[in-house]
């Protein structure tokens, strides 16, 4: 088990989809366990996508606190109403930004052995499963923000995403 590198905003990757995993193998299981690795390093995060460690597989892991989730070619097949908060991500350390979400969601997706799974989820979760899916399609929290800025998360100043971008890499 290794901790992986996560790739900053403004990496080209994190704008690529996914493919879907094809083969349930020690592969996969490493990948997974890296992505577990990864995360718990970052404490007090919710999930991690495998794009943001460079690889382009429909792959992500996600605790809420209550336990890890592995997501394997996770789709959503039901969005239900609509909850406003704040969103942070690895890629973006030290930035949050206000996102609108679906409430409640239901997915499909399979577990490390190739399992059909369906699972529903609302509030906190709901977000989490949504952020790391749209990882998965290419698609960053900031493409659901309605102001042209994030937060610093420390000091609390308003910095505009090219500016972010710039720090993040930095």
């Amino acid at each position: 088990m290794t901790q992986r590198t996560i790739l900053p905003f403004g990496d080209s990757i994190l704008r690529k989809k996914a493919r879907p995993v094809t083969a349930f193998d020690e592969k996969l299981f490493k990948l997974l366990d890296d992505l577990a690795d990864t995360l718990y390093a970052k404490e007090g995060r919710a999930g991690l996508a495998s794009p943001q460690i460079g690889i382009l597989r429909r792959v992500a892991v996600i605790d809420d606190g209550s336990g890890l989730i592995e997501l394997i070619n996770p789709e959503i097949v039901v969005m239900d109403g609509e909850q406003f908060g704040t969103e942070a991500c690895l890629s973006f350390p030290g930035y949050l930004g206000n996102v609108k979400r679906a409430q409640a969601v239901q997915i499909r997706f399979n577990n490390r052995l190739g399992e059909a799974v369906e699972m529903k989820a609302e509030g906190f979760l709901a977000r989490c499963i949504q952020h790391e899916i749209d990882h998965l399609d290419g698609i960053l929290f900031i493409d659901h923000m309605k102001e042209p800025y994030l937060i610093h998360e420390k000091t609390k100043h308003r910095v505009s995403l090219m500016e972010a971008q710039r720090l993040t890499r930095a």
